[in-house]
């Protein structure tokens, strides 16, 4: 019975307007009237269980909306990052679903169902070919999740490219039944350049998630359809990062992946899939120089 509800709500996703919805939950989000943006906020903390001993704001008179409340900030050392430059650490908070190899240019979605690093990024293979034989991790965030996102290593904003796709859930229901979700999804990518590499880190966007924010573009509602766009990049802002410095955040939850060129890191040996995982958890070691592709 509970098989036949999840795909009667997966069928319902095909036939909503996704984006209608989405932009309604943005507005709703955003509402500054106290006793409504209150009772949301404290409906939220009640019905997800947040931890709210980590806030660093007073709640909820602390924040103007729910929206901010979302994207709240956690105290000083809440999370602790390891700022060694020989480590990987994870960009967020959230459940590490999978996490594994690239194979002829094939990431792992969920079981049965994979996707093409190409599709993901929309980029031609020539430009792909280092993350051929790469390594992805995939961070999905509940709503309970904190929902800033961090550098996982040191490096430079090369460049932030915004994939407009249509915007289904992300959970691990849908994951598991909707083929090249990732691929369908709204998203935003990152290219981040390390001293030896290049890396990618990706904001997938999903339903009711009102837009994708990053301090070097701003905020980026979804568009639905539409080609690849090159964000520019705001002039006097600095482009450097040190592991754990902010990338951005979800305006609402969704999904973070992370891709890394071939012979970069190694996993760390207490990783595992469909476990928790914090920002600045470590994901793995930094192995020799990538092989030049």
């Amino acid at each position: 019975m509970r098989s036949i509800w999840i795909w009667l709500l997966i069928l319902l996703q095909f036939l909503i307007p996704k984006l209608l919805m989405t932009g309604i939950m943005h507005r709703l989000s955003r509402i500054k009237i106290k006793p409504i943006k209150n009772l949301l906020i404290n409906r939220f903390i009640n019905l997800y269980k947040v931890n709210t001993k980590e806030v660093k704001n007073s709640i909820p008179n602390g924040f103007d909306t729910f929206n901010a409340f979302f994207i709240r900030e956690l105290i000083t050392n809440a999370r602790r990052i390891n700022l060694s430059s020989d480590t990987v650490s994870s960009p967020a908070d959230g459940n590490l679903t999978i996490f594994g190899d690239i194979e002829n240019h094939k990431l792992i979605q969920a079981k049965q169902h994979a996707y093409s690093l190409q599709n993901l990024l929309r980029q031609n293979t020539n430009d792909l070919k280092k993350f051929v034989n790469g390594k992805y991790a995939t961070i999905y965030l509940a709503p309970y999740n904190y929902h800033r996102i961090h550098a996982p290593v040191d490096g430079e904003i090369t460049k932030i490219h915004h994939i407009p796709g249509t915007l289904f859930s992300v959970n691990q229901n849908t994951a598991s039944r909707i083929p090249k979700l990732f691929v369908r999804n709204e998203r935003i990518a990152c290219y981040i350049k390390t001293q030896s590499a290049e890396i990618i880190l990706l904001f997938v966007g999903a339903l009711n998630v009102g837009s994708i924010y990053t301090p070097w573009t701003g905020e980026t509602k979804p568009h639905g359809k539409g080609d690849l766009v090159d964000l520019e990049l705001k002039q006097g802002r600095s482009r450097k990062l040190k592991k754990g410095d902010l990338l951005g955040w979800f305006n609402m939850g969704s999904t973070v992946i992370t891709i890394y060129p071939e012979d970069f890191l190694s996993w760390d040996s207490n990783l595992k899939c469909n476990s928790n995982i914090l920002v600045g958890d470590n994901l793995g070691q930094l192995t020799h120089e990538p092989i030049n592709q």
